[in-house]
């Protein structure tokens, strides 16, 4: 039953019956509405943000798991990046080294590395720091472990060509010089024997009389025969494969021709005075991956370390060349 309320009305002396106006009573139920929306609002604030959901309570479990088995992923990453470093190490200070081979440079591998399109395609599979992150780092060392492979492949044909390495070695001189008084100048900065001012050498100068034979130093395949205008006069140029090649200069007359295969000691030419020479000689030069190297260390297969050692002073002594 409803209740009618009732208040003394002082202008009639009398009680009359409270009537709430119509307005006043709209605000009350809005007013009762909106408190009631704000108390939820609180309610509902105060419990997403202090109590989990089992639904993110799940999530949260799932979140601290992932996170668990990226550090040990990542750690695993570390250890296997690691291990990669020694074998590129080992392959470059010591497979290579052993095969007279020239190690790969680490632009190769990355400039290798940044050519293959595949990470671009893995690294749509994750929309995640974590997925990203743990995707570029796998196939960085996806790819950097089938470069090294390849580099693998290369050694094991080194390996099977391992002979044919130690013949193409240069290995004698180009001379017969067994009493070591045939080597006139050395490697380096010495005397024009023309312009009197020091310049460099590239080679060794082996004097001896003219029609002396010259000899292959290893094996190879004659790449040049002829008369050339650098100095050279009468000249000779042997490539021997595994960046190898040999020159033989100021020849008197040729014995070899241009695409012969020779092997070491085999007579290519003989000794003559032809080009910039004062003198019948023979200029010798060795050339590794294109840049000249010192000739006196490639004699190791006719010369005792006594005799090495002498020939090693000889050639040092910063006298005039014949060329």
């Amino acid at each position: 039953m409803k209740k009618i309320k009732y208040y003394y009305n002082t202008h009639t002396l009398r009680f009359e019956k409270l009537e709430t106006p119509l307005r006043v009573r709209l605000l009350q139920v809005f007013g009762f509405i909106a408190a009631s929306i704000v108390t939820g609002l609180i309610i509902i604030f105060i419990a997403f943000k202090y109590i989990d959901s089992p639904k993110e309570k799940l999530l949260r479990q799932e979140n601290d798991d992932m996170h668990e088995s990226y550090s040990l992923l990542r750690e695993r990453v570390n250890q296997l990046e690691m291990q990669m470093d020694e074998l590129e190490n080992r392959d470059n200070s010591v497979y290579r080294s052993i095969f007279e081979a020239e190690p790969i440079p680490d632009s190769a591998r990355v400039k290798d590395m940044e050519a293959k399109n595949e990470v671009k395609l893995v690294q749509r599979m994750g929309e995640t720091e974590l997925v990203k992150s743990m995707t570029s780092q796998l196939n960085n060392l996806s790819l950097r472990l089938a470069y090294q492979d390849q580099s693998y492949v290369e050694i094991a044909d080194m390996v099977k060509n391992k002979a044919k390495l130690i013949n193409a070695i240069p290995s004698i001189q180009p001379v017969s010089n067994k009493n070591l008084n045939r080597i006139a100048s050395g490697f380096g900065y010495r005397i024009d024997p023309v312009y009197k001012d020091r310049r460099p050498h590239q080679g060794l100068d082996f004097t001896a009389p003219q029609g002396t034979p010259i000899y292959a130093t290893a094996d190879g395949t004659v790449k040049e025969v002829g008369f050339t205008t650098s100095g050279f006069g009468n000249r000779v140029v042997i490539n021997h494969g595994f960046g190898y090649e040999t020159l033989y200069g100021h020849m008197y007359r040729f014995k070899a021709r241009v695409g012969q295969r020779v092997k070491r000691g085999e007579v290519i030419g003989y000794v003559g005075n032809t080009g910039k020479s004062t003198g019948p000689h023979c200029h010798y030069e060795v050339h590794r991956g294109g840049r000249p190297v010192d000739p006196i260390y490639y004699f190791y297969n006719d010369l005792t370390p006594a005799q090495f050692d002498r020939i090693l002073k000889l050639a040092a002594a910063g006298n005039q060349s014949f060329d």
